[in-house]
């Protein structure tokens, strides 16, 4: 029998299909024409590699048999065998589409020890990332003519919303992950015309949810997810490229000290109406103290910092890397960075932080990023509401870079403050005033 298989792929499709990388994504907003896509190249694999060994994953089994199971076997019938027992299709050629679902977080196990040439996540951001890397150790093969391949579907939202987030939108790499190997081929539902012609309300729906899912799912903005504590975040308007800063506009840096943990650096210059620039970033793991404050001096070198503001841990007495019985302050003083404490008020803070990201009269935000701050960029976005204090940031986050701008934000009067008439206090080791010394890491 003659398999015909019908339906012509729209361009992003196409683009789907020809992508040969490690690890290739797909869609990014609802009715782009995911799961189609999957199936199609799941079946164009099957029947161009004999002896082929694909497995295609949804999270949960009703949701697998209404997307893939019922669709194939409707387009394979009378040209491949079904064997419902294993949820598998047989194809002439020995090749052989494995369906399966990890509903459970440990159900992944049930994969151990075996090996597919192809694996697909269909709704990846349903999978965790525990999850996913799982998978990928069973995604291997000897094969000569073929190199393991990963394909995933998604939408923004969900449980692995951060992780295809990192991967493929901010493409930041770890560990032996190499950029090359990950692509992402974006898709709405305006490239999806079958869709559109037979459903044309559906893009009236999507036009008409709530803002924050209306710019997941219509726009495709990663930005965006449920219980996103800035939904007033938007790339497009509080990120812009590196420019020149005029010498003479103030400029300060804040500090989210940790050693396990990243510690993030902060530089800000201020214009004269006001408006806030983050304009340089240094986020280090396991770095020491004396090390980094080395760093942010020769990234300063040429400019007139006026003050430091860190976290409070930076005057905690405690055995240091390097530095046993002396605090972070102290070390960084000494290596010709002082440090003034920040304000550590969170929920305030965090409220300095969304005033600054409103957007002004002359229709630009007060604070704007330079895309160079790919940590801030990054994690401010992903920040998600506490579950038991909801006007504070989830501690489960990664938030060491939105700290960092707190704190920098928190040093700053608000407008139409009047500016502080002292300076901070600052611990200077050069100076033989006293009164620089009081309180400082317990003296």
């Amino acid at each position: 029998m003659i398999l015909t298989l019908s339906g012509t792929p729209n361009p992003k499709q196409e683009a789907f299909f020809l992508a040969e990388a490690r690890h290739i994504a797909y869609g990014g907003a609802r009715g782009g024409g995911k799961s189609w896509a999957m199936r199609r190249k799941f079946v164009l694999l099957a029947f161009r590699y004999p002896g082929l060994r694909l497995l295609l994953l949804r999270r949960t089994l009703p949701e697998l048999y209404e997307n893939h199971v019922l669709p194939l076997q409707k387009e394979l019938y009378g040209a491949v065998d079904y064997q419902s027992t294993q949820r598998a299709f047989l194809f002439p050629n020995g090749s052989r589409i494995k369906l399966g679902y990890c509903d459970r977080e440990a159900d992944v196990f049930q994969y151990q020890g075996q090996e597919y040439d192809v694996v697909g996540l269909e709704e990846a951001t349903h999978f965790t990332e525990s999850q996913m890397q799982f998978l990928t150790t069973c995604n291997r093969s000897v094969r000569s003519d073929f190199s393991p391949r990963m394909y995933y579907t998604c939408n923004p939202g969900g449980v692995g919303h951060a992780w295809v987030k990192r991967l493929f939108i901010d493409r930041n790499y770890r560990n032996s992950e190499r950029a090359e190997d990950y692509v992402f081929i974006p898709a709405r539902v305006t490239d999806n015309p079958v869709l559109l012609a037979r459903n044309p309300q559906y893009l009236e729906t999507l036009r008409n949810l709530p803002e924050h899912l209306r710019k997941a799912y219509l726009d495709g903005n990663w930005d965006v997810l449920e219980g996103q504590y800035f939904q007033e975040f938007d790339r497009s308007i509080h990120v812009v490229k590196p420019t020149e800063l005029p010498k003479e506009w103030k400029r300060f840096r804040a500090m989210d000290w940790g050693y396990n943990d990243p510690c993030c650096v902060l530089w800000f210059a201020v214009a004269p109406e006001g408006r806030l620039y983050v304009y340089r970033e240094l986020y280090l793991r396991k770095t020491l103290s004396s090390e980094i404050a080395k760093r942010v001096r020769t990234l300063s070198a040429g400019e007139r910092i006026a003050y430091t503001v860190a976290s409070p841990d930076a005057w905690q007495q405690r055995g240091l890397k390097g530095a046993e019985g002396t605090c972070i302050a102290e070390v960084f003083a000494k290596n010709g960075v002082p440090l003034i404490p920040a304000d550590h008020a969170r929920i305030p803070g965090w409220q300095r932080v969304r005033e600054n990201l409103a957007v002004r009269e002359d229709g630009a935000p007060n604070l704007l990023i330079f895309e160079n701050c790919g940590n801030l960029i990054r994690t401010l976005p992903a920040l998600t509401y506490d579950a038991h204090v909801p006007e504070d940031v989830s501690d489960a986050c990664e938030d060491h870079a939105p700290e960092a701008l707190r704190y920098g934000l928190m040093s700053r009067p608000r407008a139409n403050e009047p500016k502080p008439q002292t300076p901070a206090r600052r611990y200077d080791p050069l100076s033989t005033a006293k009164p620089a010394l009081t309180g400082f890491c317990g003296i």
